[in-house]
C-alpha cells in the first residue's frame, strides 16, 4: 500500500470516502424524515430520535470493539465485510414494522459502520503520509459531509415522496456494490508485514495527548450534531417553513459541513491548533445567536450553514492528532475517535428529547448545543498546553 507522490492523495482516499458517503448518508437520513417515520411507526418524534441515539450508541460500542476484532483481518477484507453487515442492516429496517427491531437493526448498522469508519481513517492517513495526513482524513471524512449535502437531504426528499423505507432500500443495494467495489480496489497488505498488536494499540490509548483528543472529539460532535439531529421541528416548528424545505436547509448545512471538513484538514495540516481554537469559538458563537434568532427564517438557515462549516472543521484534525499520537498503533485511536465522536452525538440527542418536550420546545436542542460548546475548551485548551511541552 504505497504512499501518494508528493502533493497528490492517492486513489484509495476517495474510494473510502464514497463508503463513508453511505454511511454519513445512513446515520442521519432519519433527521429529515422524522415526521414521516413516527407516523408509519406509531412514535412521537422524540422515540423516533431515538433511531439516530441508537446508532451512534451502536458506533461507541461498535467502533473499538470491531477494529480490536478485526485488527489481525486485511484491511481489505475488514472494509469488505463492514459494508456487507451495513446493507443487511438496512434491509431489515426497511422490511420490518417493529420500532423495537428498527432500534436493533439501527444498532447492527451501526456496528459495521463503526468497523469501516476506524479502518478508513487509518488506511487514508497511512497511505497519504504524515504531511498530508489531516488532508486525507479531511477528504475521507468528507464523503460523510457530502452525504449531508446530498445523501441525507435526497433520502429526505425521497422518503417524502415514496415513503421513508425506500432509501434505506436504496442504501442497502449500493452497499453491497460498495462492498465488492471496495474489496477490489483497496490493495493488498504488504506481504511479511507485522501483524498489529492489541496490546500495542491498547498501550497507545495510555498517552495523556489521545486521552484529551477522544474528549476533544465527544464535545466538538455534542454541539453541533445534536442540533443538526433535530432539524426537522427546528425549521418547521420555529422558523414556519414547511416540510418541503428541510432538505433545502439540510443541503445548506451540508455544504458547509463539507467545506469545514476540507478547510480544516488543509488549514489543520499548517496550524492545527490555530484551526482548532478558532472553530471552537465560532461554533459557540453561531449556536447562541440560534438561540435568539431560530424563528425568523432567514438568519435560521444561514446560522445553520454556518453551524456546518465551523462545528465540522475540527473532526479531521483531530483524528489525525490521535493517529500521529499513538504512532505505531493507531487503529484503536482512530476507532476510539470515531467512537467518541458517537458519545458526544448520543448524549446530546438524548439530553435534546428531553429538552425538546420542555418549554424550549423544538429551540430546546440548539440550546443543548450552545451549552455544550462550552465545554469544549476545557479539553482543548489542556491538549494545547500538554501539546506545547
Amino acid at each position: 500500500m504505497g504512499h501518494a507522490k508528493p502533493g497528490r492523495l492517492p486513489l484509495v482516499t476517495y474510494v473510502l470516502a464514497a463508503g463513508v458517503f453511505l454511511m454519513g448518508t445512513s446515520e442521519f437520513i432519519v433527521a429529515g424524515i422524522l415526521p414521516e417515520i413516527g407516523a408509519d411507526l406509531g412514535t412521537s418524534v422524540a422515540q423516533t430520535g431515538l433511531m439516530i441515539t441508537v446508532f451512534a450508541i451502536g458506533m461507541i460500542v461498535g467502533t473499538p470493539a470491531m477494529a480490536a476484532l478485526t485488527l489481525r483481518l486485511s484491511r481489505r477484507l475488514a472494509l469488505g465485510l463492514s459494508l456487507m453487515v451495513f446493507s443487511v442492516g438496512h434491509v431489515i429496517v426497511a422490511l420490518a414494522d417493529d420500532y423495537g427491531i428498527v432500534l436493533a437493526a439501527r444498532f447492527l448498522t451501526a456496528l459495521a459502520t463503526g468497523g469501516f469508519w476506524a479502518v478508513a481513517a487509518v488506511v487514508a492517513a497511512q497511505t497519504a503520509g504524515t504531511a498530508m495526513s489531516a488532508r486525507a482524513v479531511g477528504v475521507v471524512l468528507g464523503g460523510g459531509m457530502v452525504a449531508n449535502v446530498l445523501g441525507v437531504p435526497l433520502g429526505s426528499f425521497t422518503g417524502q415522496a415514496i415513503g421513508w423505507r425506500g432509501p434505506f432500500w436504496a442504501l442497502a443495494v449500493l452497499a453491497f456494490l460498495g462492498a465488492f467495489a471496495v474489496y477490489q480496489l483497496i490493495p493488498r497488505d504488504a506481504v511479511g508485514a507485522r501483524p498489529p498488536s492489541l496490546a500495542a494499540e491498547l498501550v497507545a490509548l495510555r498517552d495523556v495527548r489521545v486521552l484529551l483528543v477522544l474528549a476533544c472529539c465527544a464535545v466538538v460532535t455534542g454541539s453541533a450534531l445534536t442540533v443538526y439531529s433535530f432539524v426537522s421541528p427546528l425549521i418547521t416548528e420555529v422558523a414556519g417553513l414547511p416540510n418541503t424545505a428541510v432538505p433545502v436547509v439540510l443541503v445548506a448545512y451540508g455544504v458547509g459541513a463539507a467545506v469545514g471538513s476540507y478547510l480544516g484538514g488543509r488549514i489543520g495540516d499548517r496550524h492545527p491548533f490555530r484551526l482548532l481554537f478558532g472553530s471552537a469559538a465560532a461554533t459557540l458563537v453561531v449556536l447562541v445567536a440560534l438561540v435568539f434568532s431560530s424563528s425568523v427564517a432567514v438568519p435560521a438557515v444561514v446560522l445553520l450553514t454556518l453551524l456546518g462549516l465551523f462545528g465540522m472543521s475540527t473532526n479531521p484534525v483531530l483524528i489525525g492528532k490521535a493517529v500521529g499520537y499513538a504512532r505505531d498503533a493507531p487503529t484503536l485511536a482512530s476507532a476510539m475517535c470515531t467512537s467518541m465522536f458517537n458519545v458526544g452525538t448520543a448524549a446530546g440527542t438524548w439530553i435534546a428529547g428531553f429538552a425538546i418536550e420542555s418549554p424550549l420546545a423544538a429551540n430546546g436542542p440548539v440550546v443543548v448545543g450552545a451549552v455544550i460548546a462550552v465545554l469544549y475548551f476545557v479539553p482543548l485548551g489542556l491538549l494545547a498546553r500538554r501539546a506545547d511541552r
